[in-house]
């Protein structure tokens, strides 16, 4: 069973299995296999969702709300690096909230056939999707990882 305290290493893992699957669906469609290219997206979709769902719930439920704090996790960390994490998370939330729609109408318009549409958007949602996932990731390392506690 996964405990509470795991989640935000579970969430991280969830942010770059998306990345992995957002990029194999790249190339898969630009080596023109569709099938596999729909199959990576979608389940880049899925894995994205169980990733929203397990970050609601440690934050709201785990945390109570109560925000996750760069410096209190990383009391010794230069002013530089704090800086840098806080410039990393807030590019990283403002991109994340606009993904969400973002992934869904490109799924949408993939899975409906409207090919034009969907390669239309997709070329933006796909780097700002990478960008999301893989900065989930820095953002756990750099909060979890980068100044472990004594």
């Amino acid at each position: 069973m996964i405990a509470p305290e795991d989640l935000p290493s579970v969430n991280a893992a969830l942010n770059g299995t998306s990345a992995l699957l957002l990029a194999t669906g790249y190339a898969s469609i630009r080596l023109r296999r569709v099938a596999l290219h729909e199959a990576c997206m979608l389940a880049a979709l899925a894995v994205s969702a169980v990733f929203l769902a397990s970050y609601l719930y440690y934050h709201s439920v785990v945390r109570r709300g109560e925000p996750t704090h760069f410096q209190d996790r990383a009391p010794t960390a230069p002013d530089w690096v704090r800086h840098l994490y806080l410039g990393i998370l807030l590019t990283h939330t403002v991109l994340a909230v606009a993904v969400a729609p973002l992934a869904l109408v490109t799924a949408y318009f993939g899975l409906r056939d409207r090919l034009r549409r969907h390669v239309l958007i997709a070329r933006w949602t796909l780097p700002i999707w990478l960008y999301v996932s893989i900065t989930g990731v820095v953002v756990y390392w750099m909060l979890y990882r980068l100044y472990p506690p004594p």
